[in-house]
């Protein structure tokens, strides 16, 4: 009986140490490629997105990451790396003259934008989490459209 509480005891004392591959805690990467930019001037500035509402976002204050890439040839690649899975939406925008802000003319970007799961912009087609948002679960590479308005 003694051997058996002491096991007992054993057990609930290294349970809070040992994981049980719980999905929570696994975290996953997600390489996104940008080609097709009209020129290789500034850089490509990648925001990751993982809550409903966070999308439009036009300072990038509601943003879960953000990573800056390089551009060479008329295209960008990133890796976002130790992301737990869910839910993300990825917005990018060509930085042309690297100054940290999507510059405008009277309504539109003059500067190039896009959002994963979007091929198009427009007044009838805005984005938002809900649309652009995709479910990541394992290692993940994805392209997103570059639309200059």
């Amino acid at each position: 009986m003694k051997n058996l509480t002491l096991v007992i005891c054993t057990f609930f004392l290294l349970l809070p140490f040992t994981t049980f591959g719980n999905q929570a805690d696994k975290t996953v990467s997600l390489t996104i490629n940008v080609e097709n930019l009209r020129n290789s001037k500034g850089i490509v500035q990648f925001a990751l997105y993982n809550k409903d509402g966070s999308i439009p976002d036009e300072n990038f204050k509601k943003s879960y990451k953000i990573v800056k890439g390089k551009i060479m040839n008329g295209s960008s690649v990133i890796t976002f790396r130790d992301i737990p899975i869910g839910n993300y939406a990825v917005n990018i925008f060509h930085d042309e003259n690297n100054n940290g802000e999507i510059d405008k003319g009277f309504i539109f970007p003059t500067e190039g934008i896009g959002f994963s799961n979007f091929e198009t912009i427009g007044f009838s087609n805005k984005p938002s989490f809900k649309k652009a948002s995709f479910n990541l679960s394992t290692d993940k590479v994805m392209s997103v459209k570059i639309i200059y308005l």
